[in-house]
């Protein structure tokens, strides 16, 4: 296992690293002191190794709970958002202080998931990320909590920091929490869960071993975290989750040591388009499809075509992702549509070589090609 380690972290030289608020935060706000040395660790392993490090950092709102004094989230999101404005400033002067203090300058960018569900604005997100780092700066991301409304989140900053993984092709993702890494059992239940240093697959075994209950000031659980691993193992990245409480764990992870849990990438990762079709971009409706489209998909890798839609549900627009799904209701695919919902509707059943004819003009054969399509058996 450790060789397994030494070999990846040899190839690594751009790194996401996600800090949850648990790390972050203490008792009275902001643990400045762990900020501080986490700054130091990073800004070595930046001259020694010439890595690159991008920051995906919860906080914000934790951070807001301790300046207005609260002991616990509120349930209104209008007061989730004013807490996040409030500890967003206080966040950022602290990393611009720390880093400040090792020579090293910092960028606040904020997002959305409809930011990067828009193939433009993703790919003017990654030229801004890629010129920061070209010029040395150290890019801290989060979510943007004082605007975010439920259809546009990413849900955690767990799955924000695989689709920023994704999005600039990072080499590996750590995830800084407040316990060693993924366990047999919940820790804080049980004094005999033993750490699980290696997982070579996220199979639905160690899904039910990922604990589901998050910490006091953060949203998401083990779960979450594994789910992120998962999900960049799939585009070829490992992910290692360690506990970011402990002195020097980015150096220690940087010499090999086996701290945390060890996640190895996929040996054939899907495609960067692939992947943010599959996982960035939220489907806007389902089409069923009948047995002849099923198998042409799922056995032959073909594109949907009109002939074997059966139904459409919800409302979407050409480019919109949307979910494909069987007589069942099982899901298949997701992809990208070529027609609006309403043109679907009416093309439905017949052949493609009527589709001009039906709505007056004609983009595409395909009502999904299969370039812009990913099985659900392949996530």
């Amino acid at each position: 296992m450790k060789n397994s380690r030494k070999s990846i972290l040899q190839h690594v030289k751009r790194v996401v690293v996600k800090i949850g608020s648990g790390v972050l935060t203490k008792k009275d706000g902001l643990n400045l002191g762990l900020i501080n040395a986490l700054s130091e660790d990073i800004c070595y392993l930046m001259e020694k190794r010439g890595l690159e490090i991008i920051l995906v950092s919860s906080g914000a709102i934790a951070s807001g709970l301790k300046k207005m004094g609260l002991s616990q989230r509120p349930q209104s999101i209008s007061q989730q958002q004013a807490l996040a404005a409030v500890g967003q400033s206080s966040l950022m002067l602290a990393y611009e202080q720390v880093f400040r203090s090792h020579g090293r300058k910092v960028a606040q960018i904020l997002v959305t998931r409809d930011d990067l569900t828009n193939r433009k604005r993703y790919l003017n997100t990654r030229n801004t990320l890629f010129t920061l780092l070209n010029w040395k700066v150290i890019p801290i991301i989060n979510e943007n909590d004082t605007v975010v409304v439920d259809e546009i989140k990413f849900g955690d900053n767990d799955n924000l920091s695989a689709m920023i993984a994704n999005l600039t092709s990072a080499h590996l993702v750590i995830n800084l929490t407040t316990i060693d890494g993924l366990f047999d059992d919940d820790p804080r239940l049980n004094s005999n869960a033993h750490l699980i240093s290696l997982v070579e697959k996220v199979t639905s075994k160690i899904e039910k071993k990922a604990s589901s209950i998050p910490g006091a000031l953060g949203k998401g659980g083990m779960g979450s975290k594994v789910k992120a691993a998962k999900d960049v193992a799939i585009c070829g990245i490992p992910t290692i989750i360690s506990n970011g409480l402990k002195k020097n764990i980015m150096r220690k992870i940087f010499q090999g040591e086996e701290e945390g849990t060890l996640f190895l990438p996929q040996p054939t990762p899907m495609r960067s388009r692939k992947h943010w079709i599959a996982f960035t971009k939220s489907p806007k409706g389902r089409i069923m499809v009948d047995r002849g489209a099923e198998d042409a998909l799922i056995k032959n890798g073909k594109s949907l075509l009109p002939s074997g839609i059966l139904a459409v549900y919800g409302k979407f627009n050409l480019g919109n992702s949307v979910m494909i799904i069987n007589r069942e209701e099982k899901s298949l695919a997701v992809g990208l549509v070529n027609y609006h919902s309403t043109d679907v509707e009416k093309i439905m059943g017949q052949k493609s070589s009527s589709i001009e004819k039906i709505l007056g003009y004609k983009h595409y054969d395909e009502v999904v090609h299969k370039d812009n399509l990913v099985l659900m058996n392949n996530l």
